[in-house]
């Protein structure tokens, strides 16, 4: 059952749509043969690289950011300390991250993967 509530110009909708589970099958049919050009499914990220994919992206977006700081955003990020220090570590090894002496703290910072 597929409810849609909503207006069209000043007039109020309010239509219930009920399809056996034989006819939604087929509806899904017909969509897939009249949209041949759609994207196919995205592939299925675990939990875990799609934290990893986000500390990347987080440092790579954010700029460089001292140890401390990127620290208590992976913290966040991950759910906890130990996974954020996990990440933390991960990132430290990681070819397109540099790490400086920041004097009280290491900075992070995303390098260009092209220039590494």
């Amino acid at each position: 059952m597929v409810r849609i509530k909503g207006t069209i110009g000043d007039w109020p909708v309010d239509l219930t749509v009920e399809l056996d589970d034989p006819e939604w099958a087929r509806l899904g049919k017909q969509l897939q043969r009249e949209v041949p050009d759609a994207p196919p499914p995205a592939p299925k990220v675990s939990q875990d690289e799609a934290v990893w994919l986000s500390a990347q992206a987080l440092l790579r977006d954010g700029g460089p950011v001292s140890g401390p700081q990127l620290l208590a955003q992976l913290d966040a990020l991950a759910g906890g300390n130990g996974a954020g220090k996990r990440l933390l570590v991960r990132l430290r090894h990681c070819a397109q991250v540099k790490v400086e002496n920041g004097g009280d703290a290491p900075v992070y910072s995303w390098v260009n993967s092209a220039a590494v």
